[in-house]
């Protein structure tokens, strides 16, 4: 490793050849102002693109360009991210989390997984950059932060819809460590740097709900689409070509493919999954001859190395950092423990990743969606299916190791012994997935496959432990019996449903105040104390309770009272209402109600003056302020099974807790002769303050409040707003 001074540029100078954009030649316009003859973007009353073209390719170069319309800086920010490259733009503390991308994949890589792409793929490739470059082109206003140029390899680093996905999940503080050689300056850093290491964390998850013709009023299945994700990090969008591509939902900002939506013969919905598809190799390395090998049965293999050079900001400086990374055959060098050296094999397969997040959006049948399922590249998450024939589905991810059972993979095994590597891929048909359950539902809230579909959910004893990790969870426990109930269904009944304002995480962590004499509270605190005792444990705007609740688990949490071995959220709540001491529940209470007091002027105030929804700018980085408007927001954090989940928190020097991740865009569907659909987006499609998009779906939001999908030709001209080609101002 070597470190260099490369550039000497104060930033001024740094940010303005940031800005400079490749000059396109003038038959290079010409190309593209031709292509975008070819497609038509009609936005709805919402400012939702409904992009229509004569092949996929076109459609693909009017998706990305709406969506650069609407929030070029996010589309820009995920690929700095991915391709490597957030040091140039937010100095040395990413520089690890810029190694770990390359690790997996170099841009000479990137390049050569491009070339081996289907010629299809390729052309929707070169549509994307095409789309990006012509808004950039027809936009000179818009100052990119780093990327001036987009090129069609730089989507082989971004194919499978999460926002993170699965590289995330590799500690870039053991990365650090590793290629520094020495100990580490900065924590392991999520996609979002704001990220909270604590057991109040907001899951990154969702929910899904599938609904046989048993279970609704029309007869015909249903689904819903609850991603949990950061807010502002996914737009909504239909698509539509003449090469049989129609279909509506949820893309992140910067890719081609609806992530989480529908077509008219099926539907979608990715949850995350607790499946073991991440494994760590101890190799044994020996230096010989001034080269590095590794131990493999009998033989020593050459440890495969490349130098790779990254730029970071520091100050008023652009420097670079070299590194030489190593691999193995089970995969990159990420970490050492003891005298080992940690390889970290994961799904790599970025052509083939792609392959399926696309042509998922086309499939026409369960035995279509079923075959596409052979691809086996979509490993961070399960699948929650219902279609137009009325079949519904549960797949429990589809990349999933063999490995022998022998060894436990959830610590890292001898790299040595060739009987650790993986020995292939397990076929879907062995995977944990259900087909039309005569319960006549299906759900997955992140928890337990084990319990998808009532008494019809496969049986845990029939799968290696590694199939699925996730316990049962708050918002599954809370699911279930919803489900179990659920007759007559209608969109409008399943909106309802999906934001049922119970908290069975609340009634658990309560349990001990119910059972302490409300004399043993001094007088002053036991109006707020019998209002607890009373609480039917569902959330609003007007639930003094909640307020009282979020106070209280974290006074105790603050308190370092709680054993060594309760940790996580739910083990938190569980000791609280059923283990801790009667004394101590009294005092964290108490101290918990003073605190309330000191920060609001009172005990009993109401949520929705704590819990808000914010959004000050189009900033990447939020920003809250008390003394700026905002909206209240009657919902819950997921960890407290709150189906509709809104994960708040304080802001730098704030009081009041502010919206980041959780219910983002949400749709529900029928599918059937006709398909019907609604949805909400948070906030609003534009990331713009200019936009009236930006903020005008808030107050429906707030209200649960969904507006109609327009989906065929006719309904989307009838709501029409504006109808444009790309590039018309």
């Amino acid at each position: 490793m070597k470190t260099t001074i490369i550039t000497l540029l104060v930033l001024s100078i740094i940010h303005c050849s940031s800005v400079l954009f490749a000059q396109l030649s003038n038959e290079e316009i010409k190309r593209l102002q031709s292509r975008a003859e070819k497609v038509e973007i009609i936005r709805d009353g919402f400012g939702v693109p409904h992009v229509y073209g004569e092949s996929d390719a076109d459609v693909v170069f009017g998706l990305i360009y709406a969506h650069c319309e609407d929030d070029f800086p996010r589309i820009e920010r995920n690929y700095i991210w991915a391709i490597g490259r957030l040091a140039e733009v937010d100095g040395k503390e990413l520089l690890y989390s810029d190694l770990r991308s390359r690790l997996f994949m170099t841009e000479v890589e990137a390049k050569e997984e491009y070339a081996k792409c289907p010629a299809w793929l390729q052309k929707l490739c070169v549509a994307w950059a095409d789309g990006i470059n012509y808004y950039l082109h027809t936009h000179p206003d818009t100052k990119p932060a780093l990327l001036t140029h987009f090129e069609p390899w730089m989507t082989m680093y971004f194919t499978e819809g999460s926002i993170g996905g699965d590289i995330e999940r590799v500690s870039t503080r053991k990365i650090e460590e590793f290629y520094s050689g020495e100990s580490a300056t900065t924590n392991d850093h999520g996609y979002l740097p704001e990220s909270e290491a604590t057991p109040f964390q907001e899951p990154q998850g969702s929910n899904g709900f599938s609904l046989s013709g048993s279970r609704t009023k029309s007869g015909n299945a249903m689904l819903l689409i609850n991603p949990h994700t950061s807010f502002f990090f996914r737009g909504e969008a239909h698509v539509v070509s003449q090469e049989g591509l129609n279909a509506y939902g949820a893309v992140t900002w910067g890719q081609f493919f609806i992530y989480q939506g529908f077509n008219e013969f099926n539907g979608w919905m990715h949850t995350s999954t607790g499946t073991d598809i991440i494994d760590e190799f101890e190799e044994t390395i020996i230096k010989k001859d001034g080269q590095l090998y590794y131990e493999y049965g009998d033989e020593l293999r050459k440890v495969d190395s490349k130098e790779v050079t990254l730029k970071y900001k520091e100050a008023d400086l652009l420097k670079d950092k070299s590194f030489t990374i190593y691999r193995t055959h089970h995969g990159p060098i990420t970490a050492k423990q003891d005298d080992k050296w940690i390889a970290t094999a994961l799904m790599w397969n970025p052509s083939v990743a792609l392959q399926q997040s696309y042509l998922r959006t086309k499939t026409n049948s369960q035995a279509d969606f079923h075959a596409l399922m052979d691809f086996k590249t979509n490993s961070s998450n399960n699948t929650v299916y219902a279609d137009a024939d009325g079949n519904i589905g549960y797949y429990h991810g589809n990349f999933i190791p063999k490995r022998s059972a022998k060894f436990d993979y959830t610590k890292p095994v001898d790299g040595s012994n060739p009987e650790t590597d993986w020995q292939g891929l397990h076929e879907v048909n062995e995977l944990i997935h259900v087909l039309n359950p005569s319960a006549g539902w299906l759900q997955n809230c992140n928890s337990t496959p084990y319990t998808c579909c009532g008494d019809d959910s496969p049986n845990k004893e029939d799968y290696p432990t590694y199939f699925a990790s996730f316990p049962e969870n708050f918002r599954g426990m809370h699911a279930i019996p919803l489900l179990k109930n659920a007759e007559n269904m209608t969109i409008d009944k399943l909106i309802r449903l999906a934001h049922d304002p119970y908290l069975p995480g609340a009634e658990v962590a309560l349990k001990s105040i119910h059972k302490i004499p409300i004399d043993l509270f001094d007088l002053e605190y036991q109006k707020a104390i019998k209002k607890l005792q009373k609480w039917d444990y569902e959330v609003s705007v007007k639930s003094v309770e909640m307020s009282m609740l979020r106070y209280y688990i974290r006074t105790f949490y603050a308190s370092g009272k709680l054993p060594e071995d309760v940790r996580s959220f739910m083990e938190i709540v569980n000791y609280i209402g059923n283990e801790a001491p009667q004394e101590l529940c009294i005092e964290m209470m108490t101290e918990a109600l003073n605190k309330l007091e000191k920060d609001f002027g009172s005990r009993l105030v109401k949520w929705g003056e704590i819990n808000r929804y914010q959004r000050l700018g189009g900033s990447v980085k939020q920003e809250f302020n008390d003394s700026l408007s905002s909206t209240p927001i009657g919902m819950a954090s997921g960890n407290w099974g709150a189906l509709a989940s809104f994960g708040a928190r304080n802001g730098a020097n704030t009081k009041r807790i502010y919206g980041r991740s959780g219910n983002s865009f949400v749709a529900v569907v029928e599918f059937g002769p006709k398909l019907k659909a609604k949805s909400i987006l948070v906030g609003g499609q534009s990331g713009d303050p200019k936009s009236a998009h930006f903020d005008d779906q808030v107050l429906d939001y707030a209200q649960k409040k969904f507006k109609d999908v327009h989906f065929y030709k006719q309904d989307v001209l009838k709501n029409a707003k504006r109808i444009y080609h790309p590039g018309q101002q």
